[in-house]
């Protein structure tokens, strides 16, 4: 007879957190959100992977590029680069975020001297930046000609068909900085001059990036800014279990600081076979990650394995319709609540503390702290960072309403076989995920300082200034749906839209 497990599965919106004592330390900025990204023998060493914020983003097309995994470093997450691409893409951009130097920009707004003022105007449109790099070529590493800022024309005195070299800052006329000069020296020349923007050029005179001052302004106000030894920032990335072998060596080549297997379902042997793999031919010095599982006898099958982290969750997912076609998963709060007991017990056993990633079911930006409380050293998110400018997705007008395209990776347009591979054929059988919009939030640093201010006070309200402090201190409570209402605005009309709530 098939087992059933005692009590219903829950989600987080079905708890509340009920407030501690808050003594006068409890305040939002005495508040740490530093957590181990990786497994450790806790008492005896130290994680050799933090995070300075609980967030990472999600192995998916729509969410995790080579921009999003800068943007979320600055803020002191990581972003695990999608693996549903060829090796040598998710390499290169794995590289591309190693080589970014806090504070250099590569230019994404380039174009020629033969081209026109209305080509600038449509490339501003659609980068909105306002500083144009002119190029012999009209690349980003080109030889640099000049620059075009909005200082430069005047679009109520123009046509709009004169050439970009009539109108152009030249190049003799700029002020520049050579290839290797430090992010100190390049502001200091920016102060000096009084520029906004300052190239910087390579011996062959071509462009290698920019430094512009409100970069500076910024770099010094992100003092979470996650850095490897070598003061680059921290970047991860997907692999499944089928071409591991190829794909593994190239992104340790690219300089990956920590991967995951990307998969549905994770309490299976192809996931061992791939940390053993793993493990055999680098060692610890490689740091993986598996999952999903969503019950103590998955969490401790995959620590065995050598996992440096567990993933909790299978259909929770925004756009994850795991459970509508295939009938299995779970509840995300009631997973992640057994899985992180699992947790505490292997380490009370083994002494190895390995962490647990909840993955997916985050709605709301306390469902954030509610996966703190229950267990959760960090939290993955798909939809959350989708919404945001650095996501690899466009953004599009839906009836007036700017929104960013969001789809599964188990969807048509996505097509990742390999992360719901059971050893068939080498195509989706069937779908698993969704083709979506999200609403459009504007640029991550703005959306995740705001997300983890509501953390930092919701921590504080408890009583608790760390996550194992939160984990330790925390009291939950069910709610019926009655409550759920109650918590939100009722029995008022709201000004906003004129309707009864």
């Amino acid at each position: 007879m098939a087992y059933f497990f005692p009590t219903a599965s829950h989600t987080f919106n079905e708890y509340l957190l009920v407030p501690g004592y808050t003594s006068l330390e409890c305040r939002p900025e005495n508040v740490s959100l530093r957590t181990p990204l990786v497994r450790y023998r806790k008492g005896v060493e130290e994680p050799a992977m933090h995070l300075n914020v609980p967030m990472v983003s999600a192995v998916m097309q729509a969410v995790s590029g080579d921009k999003l995994a800068i943007a979320l470093a600055q803020e002191g997450g990581v972003s695990f680069v999608y693996g549903s691409q060829s090796i040598e893409d998710e390499a290169a951009m794995v590289a591309r975020v190693k080589s970014y130097k806090a504070g250099f920009v590569r230019s994404d707004s380039n174009i020629t001297p033969d081209a026109t003022l209305a080509d600038v105007l449509a490339m501003r449109e659609k980068t909105g930046h306002s500083t144009v790099a002119v190029t012999e070529d009209g690349t980003a590493d080109g030889k640099l000609l000049g620059i075009v800022t909005s200082r430069d024309y005047r679009v109520s005195r123009m046509t709009g068909e004169e050439k970009v070299a009539a109108f152009m800052t030249p190049l003799e006329k700029l002020v520049t900085a050579p290839e290797g000069t430090s992010l100190k020296v390049a502001n200091d020349i920016i102060w000096d001059h009084k520029l906004n923007a300052l190239p910087i050029v390579s011996k062959e005179g071509k462009l290698v990036a920019f430094v512009f001052r409100k970069d500076y302004d910024q770099h010094k106000a992100k003092p979470n800014e996650l850095l490897d030894e070598h003061k680059r920032f921290v970047v991860g990335a997907g692999i499944n279990t089928r071409d591991y072998a190829e794909r593994v060596p190239a992104l340790v080549e690219a300089g990956v600081d920590v991967l995951v297997i990307d998969s549905s379902e994770g309490y299976n042997e192809r996931q061992k076979i791939t940390l053993e793999w793993i493990r055999e031919h680098y060692g610890d010095s490689v740091k993986v990650g598996a999952g999903n599982v969503i019950d103590a006898d998955g969490f401790r099958f995959l620590a065995d394995c050598g996992a440096d982290f567990v993933k909790v969750g299978i259909g929770g997912g925004s756009i994850c319709i795991t459970r509508e076609t295939k009938g299995i998963g779970r509840g995300q709060a009631t997973a992640l609540i057994e899985v992180a007991q699992a947790r505490d017990e292997y380490f009370k056993e083994t002494g190895v503390y390995v962490p647990v990633c909840s993955d997916g079911g985050i709605v709301h930006d306390h469902h954030i702290t509610l996966a703190l409380a229950m267990g959760a050293d960090f939290v993955m998110l798909g939809r959350y960072f989708a919404r945001f400018d650095e996501s690899p997705s466009q953004k599009v007008n839906v009836n007036g309403t700017l929104m960013k395209e969001y789809w599964g990776e188990g969807s048509n347009r996505a097509r990742n076989w390999q992360r719901y591979d059971l050893g068939n054929s080498k195509r989706l059988s069937f779908e698993e995920g969704v083709d979506s919009y999200v609403p459009y939030a504007g640029p991550l640093s703005d959306n995740v300082q705001l997300t983890l201010a509501k953390v930092r006070s919701t921590m504080s309200n408890c009583g608790a200034l760390t996550i194992p402090e939160l984990q330790e201190k925390a009291r939950l409570t069910l709610v019926s749906s009655v409550s759920i209402v109650e918590g939100g605005a009722h029995d008022v009309v709201l000004k906003t839209t004129n309707q009864p709530v």
